[in-house]
């Protein structure tokens, strides 16, 4: 089926591993051999990569639609795939990346940013979240204020935060999962 796009086709997770791509959108079968959009959309987050992604199946179910929208799809289509709607939805996708692109992929990189932290950082984070003091932190945890400040500063250094307000920023911008996203955009075969 031509529709005028260029594709990139793997053979399997390894290939998929060896040279994930760095930009375009994805289509991406989804089912439970192969790990479907989860293991891509992981894939993809854990090289601090975002990318739309496109869930396709034969006979989707509502349940795997909503599955595969949690997961990361902006867009669900069903197999074999037409061409009308799979040009409707390649157009519709790629202008909802346009838009929220930058906003996912700050998404991906505070949660890589996250990922670095130790245990004990990342409580030491929480806590300030929360608003405690460094003394209140201490307490909470049981530590003295000056091994909460080592905890803090480790923290900071590795979030890139140059204050407080950027390390709570940078762990609100990971529990984000795209305000204003529109559903998925589905087409049954």
């Amino acid at each position: 089926m031509s529709i005028g796009c260029h594709a990139e086709i793997y053979e399997g997770a390894e290939e998929f591993d060896d040279r994930p791509p760095r930009r375009g959108l994805i289509l991406c079968r989804n089912d439970d051999t192969s790990g479907g959009i989860e293991a891509v959309a992981g894939k993809l987050s854990r090289l601090g990569i975002w990318l739309p992604i496109i869930g396709t199946a034969y006979e989707p179910d509502p349940g795997a639609v909503v599955r595969a929208m949690k997961q990361g799809a902006l867009g669900f289509l069903g197999l074999p795939l037409r061409r009308a709607q799979l040009r409707e939805t390649l157009e519709t996708v790629w202008e909802e990346a346009l838009r929220s692109g930058a906003e996912h992929q700050r998404t991906v990189d505070a949660k890589l940013r996250l990922s670095t932290l130790t245990g004990r950082e990342r409580e030491v984070l929480d806590l300030l979240a929360e608003g405690s003091s460094n003394k209140g932190i201490a307490r909470e945890l049981g530590i003295s204020p000056r091994t909460v400040e080592i905890h803090r500063a480790n923290m900071m250094q590795k979030l890139g935060a140059s204050h407080a307000a950027d390390a709570v920023r940078c762990r609100i911008e990971a529990m984000m999962a795209g305000p204003g996203m529109p559903g998925p955009r589905i087409s049954a075969a």
